[in-house]
């Protein structure tokens, strides 16, 4: 009798272990969810979940060191561009294992997923010598603008086969798609234009010259309303907001060296990271005015709203942390430390955002 009731735990245990693998079989590994991922040049992906705003996952695979990066509709995978192995690098989400590469071409940066979700866009520079963004007052130290043209490659998600190819301009950097999704739009820097493209066949339809407004386009996107796009010059500090029809109608000015920007989920703010002025800035959709700054901290060029749109994250290259703010109040939170040059940031479930939605 003793010997019996000494072997019962062991019983009991051995019994647990057979219905948790038997539930591990029945249920695979689930896709995480309520984080936000966070890609870092110097070699790292980070997972934060956003109840605690901690950091609960890092992985460096070898080789690696993303810069663009954005997570699929169903949150299974996460794509990163690489700017050492110049490719698009694909992660499955619940083990954050390398799964697939895809090839590219030198200096792979910005990416986006079309509307459906069903192709992802990326930019690569074959002229481009692909390091790190420059600290502030450095000055211009472009060398590619007389190199090859830009192109932005597509890959097919879920088998990763490459889709059409467009060529672009020198310096091509953000992209974005009409709200009907038939039309991308890819902001050439170097040759203050807008390019619009089929989104299909990648056929490249027209410029939009916009060297009368200011300098340098560098990040665009689509309002949420669907009656037009808001565009980031960066060397002349200007924002610019243009019609469904891709005429100017309004030019206002920003801080210093804007990039990243969105519009809130209902599309009434425009939030603008003026990255050399170390300021998220704040302005209505529709005067276009100016309605808050809020301080940050050095290169913050990307950001995201969390699922609930309650809080927006910047991911703050030089100063190596994550910014969070309220995105009512505009009071900051909390700055989470210990990232190495990160560059963008994106959520699941997915949120607007610099790199993400609409």
């Amino acid at each position: 009798m003793a010997a019996s009731k000494a072997q019962s735990p062991w019983i009991v245990c051995l019994l647990l272990a057979v219905a948790v693998t038997a539930i591990w079989w029945m249920y695979p590994s689930r896709v995480p969810t309520n984080v936000a991922y966070v890609s870092e040049e110097d070699g790292a992906i980070s997972v934060l979940d956003l109840k605690t705003l901690s950091v609960v996952r890092r992985v460096q695979p070898q080789d690696v060191a993303p810069r663009g990066v954005a997570v699929t509709v169903d949150g299974k995978y996460l794509v990163t561009s690489d700017k050492n192995t110049q490719d698009l690098a694909v992660f499955n989400t619940p083990e954050l294992r390398l799964v697939q590469r895809l090839p590219l071409g030198s200096s792979p940066e910005f990416l986006k997923l079309n509307p459906s979700g069903d192709r992802v866009f990326a930019t690569f520079e074959p002229s481009s010598t692909g390091g790190p963004g420059k600290p502030p007052g450095s000055g211009n130290t472009d060398d590619d603008t007389n190199g090859p043209p830009a192109q932005i490659a597509s890959f097919h998600v879920g088998d990763w086969r490459q889709g059409p190819t467009s060529t672009a301009g020198q310096e091509t950097e953000g992209i974005e798609f009409s709200r009907d999704g038939k039309r991308m739009l890819a902001a050439k820097e170097a040759q203050d234009s807008i390019g619009i493209f089929d989104a299909v066949s990648g056929a490249h339809l027209r410029d939009i010259n916009l060297t009368a407004y200011g300098i340098r386009p560098r990040g665009v996107k689509a309002s949420p309303k669907g009656n037009g796009y808001a565009i980031t010059m960066e060397a002349s500090g200007t924002l610019l907001e243009m019609d469904a029809d891709f005429n100017v109608v309004k030019v206002v000015p920003t801080g210093a060296k804007p990039y990243g920007l969105a519009f809130d989920r209902a599309g009434k703010r425009i939030f603008v990271a003026a990255a050399e002025a170390r300021k998220l800035q704040v302005f209505s959709a529709d005067s276009m005015q100016l309605i808050a700054e809020i301080p940050t901290g050095q290169r913050c060029w990307h950001f995201t709203f969390t699922p609930d749109d309650s809080q927006i994250l910047l991911a703050c290259g030089r100063s190596n942390n994550v910014i969070v703010v309220d995105a009512n109040s505009y009071k900051p939170v909390r700055t989470i430390e210990g990232f190495r040059l990160p560059w963008g940031i994106v959520t699941y479930p997915k949120s607007y955002g610099s790199l993400d939605l609409p």
